[in-house]
C-alpha cells in the first residue's frame, strides 16, 4: 500500500493532521496583511511529508468546520522561507546578478555564482587565469527582461535599516533537487542550462544526479531561429526543455525545446509528479473548488489541491468562476514545508516558454490624476482601474496620502483617486501604485528623473576609501568620489561628514541602466551658474564654463566635466604667463574656469584655454593670482570694509580688511554713492589709507572685483529685490540698478548679478527727450520696470518713466532721497573734521551766522566776503541775497550760510534781515507752511519758512529718475512755494527738512498725444479682471524659497506665498520645492500684492486690479471653504500683527539669516514678516555658532510669537518657546564681557544678562579659569537665581547634566555651613592684607588664611607674600575653625598635604614656636598624634607622614610605589576604600595611581593597623630641632637645658617601649616583618604584607626574593597558604614582570599545586588585569586538559559572557556537551542557563529551562532554580505559567506540597486575594484527587 501510496499521492481538503503531532504555532501573524498563514494548506499537506504514515487520520469536527472557511491571501515576504520555488521573471540584468520579479509585487535577485555548475566553474577559470574568456558570455547576453524562469530561495536577509531581501538560486541542481532518475518520464517539463556544446548537439544540465540530458541539434533549430535569430545556444543559457525519449531508467534523457511543443506542454497524473518534485511553471488542469473574496481553491493532477489569489484570477472572468469549473492554471509557487501550491489563471502564463505583457516606458513614475478603486482588500490594499484601463494594485501602506489620514471609507469600489505608478509587477502584470502625498510630489522616483547636472539633496550612507556614498531617496543612491568631497581634497572626510549628515550635491554623471550615479560636493561646481557641459555637441567655441583638473602634465592640463567629457588646455593656454611646471600650479581635482576654443565631437576631441579674456593688459596679469583666490571667496552681495590704495581718475582702489590687504578691489568713481554730486565729492575727501566700511561686492568680472557704496543697490541685493539670472525677469518687476551707458537711442541700465536691459528713448522720460545725455549719465543709479522680455535674444525692454517706476507715495520717496543725501554729507563732514586743515569747512554749516569783511562787489551784483573763519574758502552772497543793503569793500557785517560746497571750497551767504532775524518758533511735523526758495544746488534747495525765517531743505528730485526739467519748471531763487516739514529739529545739517507741496506735482505729468501710447500698454500688462476668490489655472514659472510665481495667462503672473501651498505643512520640509517649473496648478486668487512696492494689498484697495495677484493652491481653499482667505479691510500691518498673541505657535518660512543683525528673517503670510533672534533660534550650541548652516531658505519651522519688533512691523518670534530664566532652567547665552579674576557676564536670550562667577565656571577650579572664555562664545548656562533683575549663573556640568557621573572635584559651597572644621577645600586667592590672606571660597564666602598659616617661614617682606600669592591663584587649604561667619584656614604643606607656597629655596627662617604648639597638641590628644614631615640637613629620607584615626588614611610615602591592599574579608571594606578615595583626591602631583589587589589573597591584613598612630624610630626632639638650627649648635648648652634634654630622651625610649609591646601594632621595617614571620611561619597573610612592604617602596626584587623565601618555609601540608603566595607571585609577575617570567613562575605553580587550582587563578588574573586574550587562549589550553571538568566549562562560559560574546556561548555549550558525560547533562545545561540570565541572553536563557524541562519534566531541582530566576527577572504572567505547570505535573505529593507552598507564598507576597483562593482550591482539588485515586 505504501508503494501505491508513493506512486499516488492523497489530496484533498479533509485532510487533517496526523496522530501525535501538534499543529505548528501561527508564526506568519506579524506579515504585511496579518492573516493566518497558510493554515488550511499546512492541514492538507502535512500526511505528505510523511508518506508512511498516510493512513491514520482522526475525524475533528472543528478542523472541518475551520477548513470550510477558506482564507486566501497573497504572497508575502515574511512567509517565504529557505527552499520554496517560485516562478519569476527576469526584471533587470546587470554584470553580476539577475533581478527577478515574484508573484504578488515581490522581487530577489540571482547572483552570477547561482546560474549553474558549468558557469560556475568558467567565472573560477577566469578569475583564476586573469583574462576575459572568449566562451563565456556576460549575463546581459544569456537573459533578457521578461525570461520566466524557476527559481528557489535560498536566504531572506535582514539589513541594517530593516528591509528584507531575497536571495535566490535558478541552479537545476538545486530547483530539481525533488527529481530523481527514476521518476523521470517523457513529456516532462523542466528547466536545463546549456552545459556544453558538442558537435550534434548540447548537453544540459537539468540538476538530477546520475541523469545525462542531451538535446540534439536539429530540436534546437526551430528555437535558434526564432529566438536566437540562427545564433548558437550558450554555456549558461536557460532553456524550457522537454523530455522526449527516456533510456536506462531514467540514466539518459533526450531533450526538445521546440516553442511549438513546450507551449502545447500540459502536467499530467500520467508523468508521475508528486508533491516532493511539483516544479513552478508547470501548466495544469485545474477544477474549481471553492470561491472566496479573496480567491479560489482548486484541485489538480487529481489529488493535489492549490489557491489562486485575487491577483493571479483572470481579470476579463474574475466574476464568471463556479464550483466544478475546469480550465488551465499555472503553477507559481510551491512551498518547502506546507506544501502549499499557488497557481495562476492569468492568461501569459499560460502557454510555456512566453512572458508577461511590459510595462511602457514613460509611464512608470506617471502620475494618474484619477484612477478608480476595482475592489478594496482591508489586510491588503487596493486594486485600481488606470486611466488607460489597465489593472494596478497598491499595498496597504500606500494608500493613505499621509502618515494619518488612512480612512477605508475612501476606498470603496468606484471612488476616484490620484496615484503614482512606482513599479510595474511583471509576475502579476500589474503596476504598483502609490496614493501617498510625498511619493507623487517626489521630485526623483527612480534613477531616469535624474539628469545630468540637477542639484540634489541627499543623506550621507556610508563612508568608504573610494569615496562617500549619498543616499537621494530611498531607491536611488549615488557616489561622491574622494576627489569630490570637497573643493581641496580631504585626507580625513569623516570629520566633515558624518552618516545621515544633510549634504546638496550636483549629479557628474548618470547612468540608470546601471543604476550609477556620481555626484560632486566641490562647492564651486554645486553653486556654479556657469552652463552645464554634459556633451561634446554642447561645447561650442567661446562657451566658459566650470570643469575640473584631472591630470596636470608638462604638456598641459586635462579637464573633465559632466557625463565624462574631458578636454585639454594646452601649456600655452594655461596662463597670460608662461608656466614651467604645470603639476606644480594646478593640482587633481581643483575647479576652474575654462573657455572653449575648438571642439570635434565626432572624434570626442576638446580644446580648452584658461585665459578667458582675449587680449590680457600687464595690468590685469599683475592681478591675476589674487583673482583665483578671490573667485571662491567672494560672493555678489557680500559686505566688506575696504582700505583706501591709491586714487586714481575713475575710481579708488582699494585692499579688502577681511584678507589682511592681500585682494584687490576697484570702487569705480560713480559707484560711491547714489547721487552723482556726492560721488565727485567723496572720491576728492578720501585719502590713501582711510577705511570705508561696508561695501558690497558687486561684481567678478575682469581681473579684480568691482566693489559699490550704492545704499539703494545694496538694500535691494539685501532685501532679495533683484534678479539672479535672466530666466527669474518678468514683467511689470521693478528693478533698483545703474546707468550702464548712455547711447543716442536710449540708455543700457545694469543690475546687480550682471543683468542688462535698455530703456529706449521713448521710455526714458515722461518728457519729451531731445538728447538723451540731458537726462541720464554713467553710473546714476535709477529704478527701471521690466516691459518685456525677449527669450531668444535674452534682451530686455525698461521703462525708466517716473510715472512707471514711481510709488503712489512721491512725497514719502523724494523725502527719502533727501534723508539719504544728508546722511551721506554727515559722513563726509566727519571725515573732514578728521583732517586738521579742513577742519573749518566742517563746522561751517547752513543756518549759522558768521562775521565778515566786505571783499569785492562785482558788477552782476554778487559780493565776495573773507574772515577769520573762511579762510581759504571763497564766501560769496547774490545780488538777490544782499537784500537792500548797499555794502562797500572793507566793510564788517553779518552773513548767514544758506549752503557749503565742499568740492569747491565755496560757502554762500545771505545778509537779507528776514533770514539773519530768525523768529523762533515751534512748528510740527507734517504741517505746510509757505516757504520762499533761497538757494538751490544740486540735488535740493534750500528754502526760508515765510512765518519764522527758519531755513529747511527740500528736495529737487521726487525720485531717482526725476533728473531733467524744463526751464520753465526749475525752482527760481525768490519763488514762492508750499512745503511740509518733515524733520522739524536742527540736526547736524543745520536746516530742517521738508518736501514739496501738492502744487508738485504738475512737474512731470503732462497731457499726452495720441500717439504715445506705452503706458497703457504696459498697464495692459498687469490688468487684470481677477476678484479674489476666482479659481485660475496656471503653469509654474519659478520656484523660489518662500514663493512660487506662476504665470496664469501669456501677460499675467501671479504668486503663490509658501503657507498657501499645503493645508498641512510638515516642519523641516520645503513646500514650494514640491512644485517644479512648468507644473500646471489650479490656485485661488486671496489677495493682491502691489507692482511697485510688492507690498501686500487688501481686496478694497482702488488698485487691485493693477496689481500682482496673490494665489493659493491648498486643496482646502482650492476646494472651496474662503475663511482662510485673507480679506482684512484695512492694509493696517498693525492690525494683522494684532491677531497674532503672545505664546501662540506659528508656522513659517525661512527667508535667510541676517548676518550683520544677528537674527533670522522669516515669513509667517504672504504679508507677515518676522524675525527670530539669534539667542531664541536652539537650545544646542552648536547650532548658534553657526545658523546659517542649520536653516535653509524655504524651510518650514515652528515658531512661538513673543511680541512685535519695535517698529511694529514684524513679529518677534522665538524657536525654543518664550524663555522663563526661573531659577533651575538652563538656556544658552553669550559672552559678552570677560572680568578676570571675577568671571563672565552674559547675554541671555529676551536681552537678559546674567553674571557667572569663577566658582561656576567648573566642576574642577583651574589655575587660568577664564582662559577658554571669550567675548562672543556660546554657551549653555544653569540659572542659579533670578531675583531683582539679577540673574546668577553656573556652567558647571554637574548643573547642565544632572544625569552626568562625572566627579565634581570642588563642590559648591553656598554658606559656612557648608565648611566643616578639618575639610580640605580649595578656592582662589583674593587679596593680600596686613592681617592675613583673604581666600575666596565661593561667589559669598571668604576665608582668611593667617601669615604663621600660609608658610612655616618667618616673612618680613609682605610683597613676598603678593609676590607669590597673587590675586586669583589657586590652593588648597585646610579649615582651622568656623567661628560664626569668619573661616581660618590654613595652607601649610603638613595640613594639606601640597607642596609649600613660598619655596624652601628663598632661605627663610621657620617660626621658632612650632614645635611646642605641636608638642601640647600630642600630650592632650594622644589618640590623634601628628608628625611633622621634615627633611634633616645630610638626610635625603622622607619621613612617613601620619593622618588622623578619624580619617583612616593609608601610610603614604614620597616613594610610595601607589599599592593600595585590602581584604575581601574584612568587614571594614568600605571604610576603607573611602579612605582610599580621599587619600587619591589630594595625591601630589605625578605620584603613581595606585595598585589595587583583591584575589582572594591579600596584600596586607587588618586595616586596623591604620588606626593608630605610627613611630619613627627617629622621633622629632628638640635635639633634632638644634640640629637644624646652625646659629643654636654654636651655642654652649647650660646644665638646666642638659637636664631637660635627658628627662625628653627618658621619655621617648618609654613611648617607644609602650609602642613595641602593642599586640595590634603596624610593623615598619623589614626587621620588624622578620620578627613577625620568624614567630608565624606559615600565615600567608603575614608573608603577603611583607611583600607588600617592599611593593610600597617599589623594590620588586625583594617582593619575589620574600615569596620565595615564604615558599621555602611554609610546611608542605599547608597547601591554602602556599596557594595564596603562588597567586600573590602570579600577580606580581603579572603587573611587574614580563610575559616570560610569569609563565616561568606559572610552570612551577602546576608542578607544586594542583594544577586546575593553579589554571584558575591564572584566568582571573588575566580577567581582572583585562588581558583577555591571553585569558581566552589559556581557557582553550584548560578545555583541552581538563575536559571532564565541569567547572572549566562553566567558568569559560562565564567569561565569555561578561565579554558579550553570546553567540561563543552557545556553541561552548555544545562542546561541552559532546565532552562531559550524559549524567551531568542537565546540571551543566541548567547552569549555563543561569550565567545566561545573568550576564547574556535571558530569552535563550528560557529556551535552555523550557527545553531541559520538557525533555526532565521530574527534575524538581531545576523547577525550582527556573523558578528563582524567573521570579527575579520574569514578568508576573511567566512565573504564574511555569506553577501552574508544575501543579499540574504528576510528581510525588511530598514534592507537590512543597510547589504549593512556594506558589501560594508567591501569590500572597505579589497577588491578590482572589489568586490566593485560586491557589487554595487548586491544591484542594488535587488533594481530592489524589485520596478519590487512594480510595478507588
Amino acid at each position: 500500500m505504501a508503494s501505491m501510496e508513493e506512486s499516488f499521492p492523497r489530496g484533498g481538503i479533509q485532510r487533517k493532521p496526523t496522530e501525535g503531532k501538534t499543529p505548528k504555532p501561527k508564526f506568519e501573524r506579524d506579515n504585511l496583511f496579518e492573516v493566518h498563514h497558510e493554515e488550511q494548506s499546512q492541514k492538507r499537506k502535512r500526511s505528505q511529508r510523511d508518506q508512511g504514515k498516510q493512513k491514520k487520520f482522526k475525524a475533528d469536527n472543528r478542523a472541518a468546520a475551520k477548513d470550510s472557511v477558506v482564507n486566501i491571501e497573497p504572497l508575502t515576504i515574511e512567509a517565504l522561507c529557505e527552499g520554496m520555488l517560485l516562478l519569476g521573471c527576469v526584471k533587470e540584468v546587470s554584470d553580476y546578478e539577475l533581478v527577478v520579479s515574484l508573484p504578488n509585487g515581490l522581487s530577489g535577485f540571482v547572483p552570477v555564482t547561482q546560474i549553474c555548475d558549468a558557469y560556475s566553474k568558467m567565472l573560477s577559470k577566469e578569475v583564476a587565469q586573469g583574462e576575459l574568456l572568449e566562451d563565456l558570455n556576460s549575463l546581459s547576453d544569456l537573459y533578457s527582461p521578461g525570461t520566466l524562469v524557476r527559481c528557489i530561495v535560498t536566504s531572506v536577509e535582514k539589513s541594517a535599516d530593516g528591509r528584507r531581501s531575497i536571495k535566490l538560486s535558478v541552479d537545476p541542481k538545486k530547483v530539481n533537487k525533488g527529481l530523481s532518475a527514476s521518476a523521470l518520464t517523457s513529456g516532462m517539463l523542466l528547466s536545463g542550462f546549456v552545459s556544453s556544446v558538442e558537435d550534434h548537439g548540447y548537453l544540459i544540465d537539468i540538476g538530477v544526479s546520475g541523469t545525462h540530458a542531451f538535446l540534439p541539434r536539429q530540436k534546437a533549430q526551430n528555437y535558434m531561429k526564432a529566438v536566437k535569430r540562427g545564433l548558437d545556444l550558450k554555456i549558461g543559457q536557460n532553456l524550457n526543455c522537454i523530455i522526449v525519449e527516456v533510456k536506462n531508467e531514467g540514466r539518459m534523457v533526450r531533450l526538445s525545446v521546440d516553442r511549438s511543443e513546450v507551449a502545447a506542454s500540459l502536467a499530467t497524473e500520467r508523468q508521475n509528479w508528486t508533491l516532493s518534485n511539483l516544479l513552478p511553471g508547470l501548466v495544469v488542469k485545474a477544477r474549481v473548488q471553492k470561491v472566496a473574496p479573496l480567491g479560489i481553491k482548486v484541485s489538480f493532477l487529481s489529488s493535489f489541491t492549490g489557491i489562486v489569489d485575487f491577483m493571479h484570477m483572470n481579470p476579463e472572468k474574475s466574476i464568471s468562476y463556479s464550483p466544478d469549473q475546469v480550465m488551465k492554471a499555472c503553477i507559481l509557487s510551491i512551498h518547502p514545508t506546507s506544501k502549499v501550491v499557488r497557481l495562476t489563471l492569468r492568461q501569459a502564463f499560460l502557454h510555456p516558454g512566453g512572458s508577461p505583457n511590459q510595462l511602457a516606458n514613460d509611464r512608470m513614475g506617471a502620475v494618474v490624476e484619477e484612477s478608480m478603486v476595482k475592489a478594496f482588500y482591508k489586510q491588503f490594499g487596493a486594486i485600481f482601474e488606470l486611466d488607460d484601463g489597465t489593472l494596478a494594485f497598491a499595498r496597504l501602506k500606500h494608500l493613505p496620502k499621509t502618515r494619518k489620514s488612512f480612512k477605508p471609507g475612501a476606498f470603496k469600489a468606484g471612488c476616484k483617486h490620484k496615484c503614482r505608478i512606482i513599479d510595474y509587477s511583471l509576475m502579476d502584470e500589474m503596476c504598483i501604485v502609490s496614493l501617498k502625498h510625498q511619493i507623487i510630489e517626489a521630485r526623483f522616483l527612480q534613477y531616469q528623473d535624474i539628469h545630468t547636472g540637477d542639484v540634489v539633496q541627499g543623506k550621507v550612507f556610508s563612508l568608504k576609501p573610494i569615496g562617500m556614498q549619498v543616499k537621494v531617496t530611498d531607491g536611488i543612491k549615488g557616489l561622491v568620489p574622494s576627489m569630490h568631497l570637497a573643493d581641496v581634497t580631504l585626507k580625513q572626510p569623516e570629520k566633515k561628514y558624518s552618516i545621515g549628515h544633510e549634504v546638496r550635491c550636483r549629479v557628474l554623471e548618470c547612468n540608470p541602466a546601471g543604476r550609477k550615479l556620481i555626484l560632486t560636493l566641490k562647492k564651486s561646481l554645486v553653486q556654479s551658474k556657469l552652463p552645464v557641459l554634459s556633451t561634446y555637441e554642447d561645447a561650442k567655441p567661446g562657451l566658459i564654463t566650470h570643469g575640473f583638473v584631472v591630470c596636470a602634465r608638462e604638456f598641459g592640463c586635462i579637464v573633465k566635466f559632466y557625463n565624462d567629457v574631458k578636454g585639454l588646455v594646452p601649456r600655452n593656454e594655461l596662463s597670460s604667463e608662461p608656466v614651467s611646471c604645470p603639476d606644480k600650479v594646478f593640482h587633481e581635482g581643483q575647479v576652474v574656469k575654462v573657455m572653449v576654443l575648438k571642439c570635434e565631437p565626432q572624434q570626442e576631441r576638446l580644446l580648452l584655454s584658461f585665459r578667458l579674456s582675449s587680449k590680457p593688459t600687464p595690468e590685469d596679469k599683475k592681478e591675476c593670482p589674487p583673482k583665483k583666490k578671490q573667485e571662491v571667496k567672494y560672493q555678489i552681495g557680500e559686505m566688506v570694509d575696504v582700505k583706501v590704495l591709491k586714487k586714481k581718475d575713475k575710481g579708488l582702489e582699494v585692499s579688502i580688511l577681511e584678507d589682511e590687504g592681500s585682494v584687490m578691489a576697484f570702487i569705480p568713481t560713480v559707484h560711491l554713492s547714489d547721487f552723482v554730486a556726492t560721488c565727485k565729492l567723496l572720491w576728492h575727501c578720501l585719502q590713501e589709507g582711510d577705511v570705508l566700511p561696508r561695501v558690497m561686492c558687486l561684481s567678478d568680472k575682469g581681473e579684480h572685483i568691482i566693489l559699490s557704496r550704492k545704499s539703494a543697490v545694496i538694500s535691494a541685493v539685501q532685501e532679495e529685490q533683484v534678479v539672479r539670472s535672466f530666466s527669474e525677469i518678468q514683467p511689470g518687476m521693478l528693478l533698483t540698478g545703474y546707468v550702464r551707458n548712455v547711447m543716442p537711442f536710449g540708455v543700457f541700465v545694469e543690475f546687480p548679478f550682471g543683468v542688462t536691459g535698455l530703456a529706449p528713448k521713448v521710455s526714458m522720460s515722461d518728457k519729451f527727450v531731445t538728447d538723451t545725455k540731458d537726462h541720464f549719465v554713467v553710473g546714476q543709479t535709477v529704478i527701471a520696470k521690466v516691459m518685456s522680455i525677449d527669450e531668444e535674444k535674452q534682451r530686455v525692454l525698461l521703462n525708466l518713466k517716473v510715472s512707471e517706476c514711481s510709488s503712489d507715495d512721491s512725497a514719502a520717496e523724494s523725502f527719502a532721497l533727501l534723508n539719504q543725501y544728508f546722511k551721506e554729507m554727515k559722513e563726509i563732514r566727519n571725515l573732514l573734521r578728521r583732517r586738521e586743515r579742513s577742519v573749518c569747512l566742517s563746522e561751517l554749516i547752513p543756518g549759522k551766522e558768521l562775521q565778515l569783511v566786505v571783499q569785492d562787489v562785482k558788477e552782476d551784483g554778487s559780493a565776495l566776503f573773507s574772515g577769520s573763519c573762511v579762510t581759504g574758502l571763497t564766501v560769496t552772497a547774490t545780488r538777490y541775497h544782499l537784500g537792500d543793503k548797499n555794502i562797500v569793500p572793507g566793510e564788517k557785517t553779518e552773513a548767514l550760510i544758506l549752503h557749503v560746497d565742499a568740492l569747491t571750497s565755496k560757502v554762500y551767504v545771505s545778509l537779507r534781515d528776514e533770514l539773519l532775524k530768525q523768529r523762533a518758533k515751534q512748528v510740527c511735523s507734517n504741517s505746510q507752511h509757505y516757504a520762499i526758495v533761497q538757494h538751490i544746488a544740486e540735488d535740493f534747495a534750500i528754502v526760508s519758512l515765510l512765518e519764522t525765517g527758519q531755513l529747511a531743505a527740500i528736495p529737487i528730485a521726487s525720485h531717482f529718475n526725476d533728473t531733467f526739467r524744463f526751464d520753465s519748471e526749475k525752482l527760481k531763487v525768490g519763488q514762492k512755494i508750499s512745503a511740509t516739514l518733515r524733520v522739524v529739529k536742527v540736526n547736524d545739517h543745520g536746516v530742517l527738512l521738508a518736501v514739496q507741496g501738492p502744487a508738485k506735482k504738475n512737474v512731470f505729468v503732462r497731457v499726452r498725444n495720441e500717439s504715445e501710447t506705452a503706458l497703457e500698454e504696459v498697464l495692459a500688462a498687469v490688468k487684470h479682471s481677477l476678484s479674489p476668490g476666482d479659481i485660475v489655472t496656471g503653469t509654474v514659472k519659478s520656484v523660489k524659497p518662500t514663493h512660487v510665481t506662476v504665470a496664469i495667462d501669456d501677460k499675467l503672473t501671479g504668486s503663490v506665498h509658501a503657507s498657501r501651498i499645503l493645508d498641512e505643512v510638515p516642519i523641516g520640509s520645503f513646500p514650494t520645492y514640491t512644485l517644479k517649473a512648468g507644473q500646471k496648478v489650479t490656485a485661488r486668487v486671496i489677495g493682491g500684492r502691489d507692482v511697485n512696492t510688492y507690498r501686500y494689498l487688501p481686496i478694497t484697495h482702488p488698485h487691485f486690479t493693477q496689481s500682482i495677484p496673490e494665489l493659493s493652491i491648498r486643496p482646502s481653499e482650492v476646494e472651496g471653504k474662503v475663511t482662510a482667505m485673507l480679506d482684512l479691510k484695512e492694509d493696517s500691518t498693525l492690525k494683522k500683527l494684532g491677531l497674532y498673541n503672545v505664546g501662540q505657535t506659528v508656522t513659517c518660512f525661512v527667508k535667510k539669516y541676517n548676518i550683520l543683525k544677528n537674527w533670522l528673517e522669516v515669513e509667517v503670510a504672504p504679508d507677515i514678516r518676522g524675525r527670530v533672534p539669534l539667542m531664541l533660534l536652539s537650545l544646542n550650541t552648536k547650532v548658534l555658532k553657526h545658523p546659517e548652516k542649520s536653516f535653509k531658505n524655504g524651510q518650514a519651522i515652528s515658531a512661538t510669537v513673543t511680541g512685535t519688533d519695535v517698529t511694529e512691523t514684524k513679529l518677534c518670534l522665538s524657536l525654543t518657546g518664550i524663555q522663563s530664566l526661573e531659577q533651575g532652567t538652563i538656556t544658552v547665552g553669550m559672552v559678552t564681557k570677560v572680568t578676570p579674576h571675577v568671571g563672565l557676564t552674559i547675554a541671555l536670550p529676551g536681552g537678559k544678562t546674567g553674571k557667572v562667577s569663577i566658582f561656576h565656571l567648573n566642576d574642577t577650579y583651574k589655575e587660568n579659569p577664564l582662559g577658554d572664555f571669550k567675548v562672543g562664545k556660546i554657551i549653555r548656562c544653569y540659572i542659579l537665581s533670578n531675583e531683582n533683575g539679577k540673574i546668577q549663573l553656573s556652567l558647571r556640568q554637574s548643573r547642565l547634566n544632572s544625569k552626568s557621573n562625572t566627579k565634581v572635584e570642588d563642590v559648591e559651597i553656598t554658606s559656612v555651613k557648608d565648611v566643616k572644621k578639618g575639610q580640605l577645600v580649595r578656592g582662589y586667592v583674593k587679596s593680600v592684607t596686613p592681617s592675613g590672606v583673604l581666600f575666596g571660597l565661593s561667589t559669598s564666602l571668604l576665608g582668611r588664611i593667617l601669615f604663621q598659616n600660609v608658610s612655616p617661614y618667618f616673612v618680613q617682606k609682605h610683597s613676598l607674600y603678593e609676590k607669590y600669592l597673587p590675586q586669583g591663584k589657586l590652593l588648597t587649604a585646610k579649615v582651622l575653625g568656623v567661628n560664626g561667619k569668619h573661616i581660618d584656614l590654613s595652607v601649610l604643606p603638613e595640613d594639606t598635604g601640597m607642596p609649600g607656597v613660598l619655596p624652601e629655596s628663598l632661605g627663610l627662617p621657620r617660626y621658632g614656636a612650632e614645635e611646642e604648639k605641636r608638642e601640647a597638641d600630642d600630650k592632650e590628644k594622644r589618640k590623634e598624634l601628628k608628625l611633622e614631615t621634615k627633611q634633616r640637613r645630610g638626610n635625603s629620607e622622607s619621613e612617613q607622614e601620619v593622618k588622623r584615626k578619624k580619617r583612616k588614611i593609608c601610610p603614604a610615602d614620597e616613594n610610595d610605589s601607589g599599592i593600595e591592599v585590602y581584604y575581601r574579608e574584612e568587614e571594614d571594606d568600605d571604610q576603607e576604600e573611602e579612605a582610599a578615595k580621599k587619600q587619591s583626591k589630594i595625591r601630589k602631583p605625578g605620584e603613581a595611581p595606585r595598585l589595587q589587589v583583591s584575589m582572594g589573597f591579600t596584600w596586607d591584613e587588618d586595616m586596623n593597623a591604620m588606626d593608630i598612630p605610627m613611630l619613627n624610630q627617629k622621633e622629632e626632639s628638640s635635639e633634632s630641632e638644634e640640629e637644624e638650627d646652625p646659629q643654636s649648635k654654636q651655642k654652649k648648652k647650660t646644665k638646666k637645658e642638659k637636664e631637660l634634654e635627658k628627662q625628653k630622651k627618658e621619655k621617648e625610649l618609654c613611648k617607644l617601649e609602650a609602642a613595641l609591646m602593642d599586640p595590634s601594632r603596624q610593623p615598619q621595617s623589614a626587621d620588624d616583618f622578620d620578627r613577625l614571620v620568624l614567630s608565624s611561619p606559615d600565615s600567608s597573610i603575614l608573608w603577603l604584607q611583607y611583600m607588600a612592604f617592599h611593593l610600597q617602596a617599589t623594590e620588586i626584587e625583594k617582593a619575589r626574593a620574600v615569596a620565595e623565601r615564604a615558599l621555602k618555609t611554609i610546611c608542605f601540608r599547608e597547601e591554602q597558604e602556599k596557594l595564596n603566595v603562588w597567586v600573590a607571585l602570579l600577580n606580581l609577575e603579572n603587573m611587574y614582570g614580563t610575559e616570560e617570567t610569569l609563565m616561568k613562575v606559572f610552570e612551577r605553580a602546576v608542578q607544586y599545586n594542583e594544577p586546575l587550582k593553579a589554571f584558575q587563578h591564572l584566568c582571573d588574573i588575566y580577567a581582572n588585569s583585562e588581558k583577555y586574550k591571553q585569558a581566552e587562549d589559556l581557557y582553550h589550553t584548560m578545555l583541552k586538559r581538563f575536559r571532564q571538568e565541569k567547572s572549566v566549562w562553566l567558568k569559560y562560559a562565564s567569561f565569555l559572557l561578561k565579554q558579550r560574546q553570546t553567540e561563543a556561548t552557545h556553541r561552548l555549550l555544545e562542546r561541552a556537551l559532546k565532552a562531559l558525560p550524559t549524567k551531568e547533562h542537565v546540571d551543566v545545561i541548567s547552569r549555563f542557563a543561569q550565567l545566561e540570565f545573568r550576564f547574556g541572553d535571558p530569552e535563550h536563557a528560557k529556551a535552555l529551562f523550557e527545553s531541559t524541562l520538557s525533555s526532565y519534566p521530574k527534575r524538581t531541582d531545576i523547577w525550582s532554580i527556573y523558578m528563582d530566576i524567573m521570579i527575579k527577572h520574569g514578568s508576573q504572567k511567566e512565573i504564574r505559567d511555569i506553577f501552574e505547570r508544575v501543579i499540574h505535573l504528576s510528581l510525588a505529593p511530598k514534592k507537590m506540597k512543597f510547589f504549593f507552598k512556594r506558589y501560594l507564598d508567591y501569590e500572597k507576597k505579589f497577588g491578590t486575594t482572589e489568586s490566593v483562593l485560586a491557589v487554595k482550591r487548586a491544591a484542594l482539588e488535587y488533594v481530592e484527587t489524589k485520596s478519590s485515586l487512594a480510595d478507588t
